[in-house]
């Protein structure tokens, strides 16, 4: 896999605000569902953003225990060996690998600036 950037993502508090927000700002149009991980968004409050409209995929969301922040996620084939080679080289993982293998998925670090990436693959 050619390590592609596959997703983003913009979570806060208020995940209905943000919402709103974007929609009012850019057009954005959303489905709502549920991410593979508690710890993207609340159950319910993820907003999969129209990827003909955004030009990627991505989403808006989070919640009430959430912090609020925006990133990108890197496609790759085995969520948890990125992690590990992530951490090797001086990162640190925030959480992940979490999510249905075969299916989607996912995992976060910071680099060793403090930047957070997410990483996505299925496995």
């Amino acid at each position: 896999m050619p390590n592609h950037v596959v997703h983003f993502e913009i979570t806060g508090t208020d995940p209905a605000r943000l919402h709103a927000y974007y929609r009012e700002l850019f057009g954005w149009t959303y489905e709502l569902g549920d991410t593979v991980s508690g710890q993207v968004s609340e159950a319910g409050s993820y907003g999969f953003v129209d990827a003909s409209i955004a030009g990627l995929n991505g989403g808006v969301g989070g919640g009430a225990t959430l912090r609020p922040k925006a990133l990108f996620y890197v496609g790759v084939d085995d969520v948890g060996a990125a992690l590990d080679q992530a951490e090797a080289l001086g990162g640190q993982r925030v959480f992940g690998p979490d999510g249905v293998p075969g299916k989607l998925v996912v995992g976060q670090f910071t680099d060793p600036e403090g930047n957070l990436i997410g990483v996505a693959g299925p496995h």
